[in-house]
Parts: C-alpha cells; structure tokens; sequence
C-alpha cells in the first residue's frame, strides 16, 4: 500500500511552549489512522501544521510524492487535503444544503449544475437529507456535527482529517458517528482521526500516540492502547496496573 501523506521531523513552538516536537509519520492509502494523546499532546497543532493554518519551524509535509510544506492551506484543500474542528462553525444563515454547495464548489473546484447527485449521496450518507432544507442555526448539536463532516466530504478529500468529530456526543451518537467514517474509508478516503474516546479507535488500522509535541508509540491499536507509556500518559506514571 502506497503512502499518500508523510510528515517528517515536524517542529512548531509559540514562544517557549514546545506544541510538536520532532513528529514523524506516514499514512497510506486508504488507511484509518487513529492519532490519540492527552489534552497539550499537540494533536491539533499538528493538524494545523499538515493543513496549512500553522506554519512549521522546521520539518518536512508530502502529499502525494509533492512537498506542500509551504503551500497555502486553500491549495492543500484543492489537492484533496481536508479537515474537520473541534468546535463546528457552518455559515448560520445558509441551508444545510447551501453549506455543502460553498465546499463542493469552492473546495471541490465543481460547478453547482454538475454536483447535485454527489451533494445529496453526501447528505443522505450523514443522515442530514431530511433536513437539507434547514438553516446551519437551527440543527442540534450531532446534527452540528454532522455538517461539520459532510462539508468536509463535499471538497472531495483524498485525505480526511477529523479533530474529535464525536466530542461531546453520547456512546450512541459516536457510534452512529463511527459507522459513517468507516463508510467513507470503504469510498477509498484515507482518515486521520483525533479522539480523546480510546475505545472509538479500536476500528483503526492503526495509532499514533503522542504527549508534549512528541511521538510516544505508533502501531497495532490494542498495542498502543495496552503500552504502559501511553497509559501513563493518561493516567500518570503511578496508574493502577
């Protein structure tokens, strides 16, 4: 299987907070690549370095055999790098409908004549087509959630990132949650997934552990899960055993 994103020796600071540290990884192609790590781990800083918000100290991002180290975030979306927030943040005042028109045709380069088909197999696969016709305002928070993932969907990823799609969900709502990602990874979508829920990336194809900015393990999931470093991470080094 051909690795379609590798970061290598990724560094970022904010003054004297070390944020990522030396982090190196690849995924493949069509793979789930879970990334766990306790709150400061670095986590979205790191996605924030692969998507273009942030800038890298020093290091190396290859997408695709392309170096898109310095390349502005907008162009990493085009080319099929796409991700997910924490927090959702859909443009209020446009339908559900509206929302995923603005990413398949700003970020998805499609004309809105040509993509209605794939709007509405993006809308029915989140369970939002009922309420396509919604303001972005009025929906619930899963539903919130939702828009967050499809929007992301209607740029046409090759990669998707997902920064905890299923915080602040119940073990249902996450699990309905699960099954649409595994959905989307069977479409080909490579996936890299940060979650603080551990149990939710027993579905991964692998892990990637990380605390203060640096890489602790990366591997099989029961593996990473079970290391007593990662646990001692989670729990401190006195965790009961």
């Amino acid at each position: 299987m051909n690795e379609i994103l590798t970061a290598k020796n990724l560094t970022k600071a904010f003054g004297r907070v070390q944020a990522v540290a030396d982090v190196s990884f690849a995924v493949r192609d069509g793979e789930l690549l879970g990334v766990l790590g306790p709150n400061g781990a670095g986590k979205t800083s790191m996605f924030n370095l692969l998507t273009g918000i942030y800038r890298p100290d020093g290091g190396q991002i290859v997408f695709e055999g392309r170096d898109i180290t310095h390349m502005a975030a907008a162009k990493r979306c085009n080319l099929g790098l796409a991700r997910t927030f924490q927090i959702p943040r859909p443009f209020g005042d446009m339908t559900v409908y509206e929302n995923l028109l603005v990413g398949i045709t700003f970020g998805g380069g499609q004309r809105e004549k040509d993509c209605k088909e794939e709007v509405s197999q993006i809308l029915k696969i989140t369970d939002l087509w009922d309420r396509r016709n919604n303001f972005a305002r009025s929906l619930s928070f899963l539903d919130r959630k939702r828009l967050e993932l499809a929007r992301a969907l209607a740029t046409r990823p090759k990669v998707l990132l997902l920064d905890e799609i299923a915080g602040g969900l119940t073990e249902a709502e996450a699990r309905e949650v699960l099954d649409v990602i595994k959905t989307i990874q069977t479409w080909g979508v490579t996936i890299i997934w940060i979650e603080h829920i551990m149990n939710m990336m027993e579905g991964a194809d692998r892990l990637l552990a990380l605390a203060q900015g640096r890489t602790i393990m990366c591997g099989d999931p029961r593996s990473v899960m079970c290391s007593e470093a990662v646990m001692e991470c989670y729990l401190g080094a006195e965790y009961d055993r």
